[in-house]
């Protein structure tokens, strides 16, 4: 039974996502609202609808979405990095982001702490550390600083909980509302000029999904995407095996630091970069992470009663540093896109960066918010720490 009901899924998985662009191209108002929030929508309603009401369901299919979110985005990157161009990058701006990132998560965790603490009991202080750690970085640091600190089993689950929760309704946000608004706040950059929010964006940056994934494996361009693929299996495979041979697991900085590193090499060769159709495959596969996690999203698990206050917290750190974030930037004049990338990196970590890219209609982006969130898996650990020995 549990084969049949995996088989099921699999399939729901990799085809929701093309009937939602089929959709799309086929409505205006759908492909206003776009193909990542639709399939968060549709995941979150079969997840809560389909999968966590019936007995066994959850358990069974946990194996299938763990494996589907560990395979997308390790192959998905290199393909969407090998169609970005990295001539130019904007290194001062992206430091300089970085730093207003640190500063913002560090002060609204700061913050919170002292507004909150009352209510939050003794683990406060290691509850701000691990605050630290995972939204200058991302889980593992949550759980690292969790192990250092020796935090209770259950305040740490509640917390990872709560996370996933507020971190899925930020995402939300930006996709629906948050990405226009700080364009509103801050001048944004179309084809390397500096602009203001008054301003259009080009056609030659954006590609709306009636557009998009055509012909990915039309006669034209079916050699160029399968070579795509299998490099994007082997530079897959070379972090998955260096990781191993470092750390002796999987490990996320060096998964991501070899994916990227390599990528972006690959991404200079002319043969590569003559792959059109290797970014719209990369986004494909992110279309199916997006569904299967927002599936995996219990809502009823999640006792708002007892841990309201916990709740609150990381709903004001999340929300408070994105806010932060956009005020310091604007001090900065750093523009908005450099911005919102910045605080997924952090909040969300490095594997949602091209998922907001996208949405932005914006590649360049993509290499800085990668690179912010590796420096941010690596000061995490350190910051999350520091901050819970001085407070405590």
């Amino acid at each position: 039974m549990s084969i049949a009901l995996n088989v099921v899924w699999l399939l729901f998985y990799l085809v929701v996502p093309a009937g939602v662009i089929w959709l799309c191209r086929r409505s205006r108002a759908v492909e206003r609202i776009g193909a990542i929030l639709m399939l968060y929508i549709i995941g979150l309603l079969a997840g809560n609808l389909l999968i966590y009401p019936f007995d066994g369901a959850a358990k069974a299919l946990f194996p299938l979405q763990d494996a589907l979110t560990s395979v997308t985005i390790p192959l998905a990157m290199p393909l969407i990095l090998f169609a970005c161009n990295f001539r130019g990058t904007p290194v001062k701006k992206a430091l300089a982001s970085l730093v207003i990132g640190l500063v913002s998560v560090l002060s609204v965790s700061v913050a919170g702490y002292f507004l909150l603490r009352d209510h939050l009991g003794p683990q406060a202080p290691a509850i701000a550390g691990m605050s630290v750690g995972v939204y200058t970085g991302g889980t593992p640091n949550l759980a690292a600083i969790k192990m250092m600190l020796g935090v209770p089993e259950d305040t740490y689950l509640l917390m990872n909980s709560f996370d996933m929760l507020v971190s899925f309704v930020y995402l939300v946000f930006l996709m629906a509302a948050g990405i226009r608004l700080a364009r509103i706040i801050l001048p944004f950059e179309i084809s390397g000029k500096r602009q203001q929010s008054e301003g259009i964006i080009s056609d030659t940056m954006t590609r709306s999904e009636t557009s998009m994934y055509r012909g990915i494996f039309s006669r034209e361009h079916r050699g160029g995407t399968l070579k795509a693929i299998g490099l994007a299996v082997l530079i897959a495979g070379a972090g998955i095996g260096l990781s191993f041979l470092i750390t002796g697991s999987i490990n996320m900085i060096v998964l991501i630091l070899t994916l990227t590193t390599l990528s972006i090499a690959a991404s200079f060769l002319p043969a590569v970069r003559s792959w059109r159709k290797s970014y719209d495959a990369g986004m494909y596969l992110v279309l199916i992470f997006s569904v299967v996690v927002a599936s995996m999203v219990d809502i009823r698990s999640l006792d708002l009663h007892s841990g309201v206050w916990l709740l609150a917290f990381i709903a004001f750190v999340i929300f408070g540093s994105l806010l932060l974030q956009i005020l310091l930037s604007r001090l900065f004049r750093i523009d908005a896109d450099t911005a919102v990338i910045t605080s997924v990196a952090m909040i969300n970590s490095p594997l949602f960066v091209p998922m907001i890219a996208d949405r932005m209609k914006n590649r360049q982006v993509i290499i800085t918010g990668i690179t912010i969130g590796i420096i941010g898996y690596a000061a995490g650990n350190y910051l999350g720490a520091l901050l819970a020995g001085l407070l405590g």
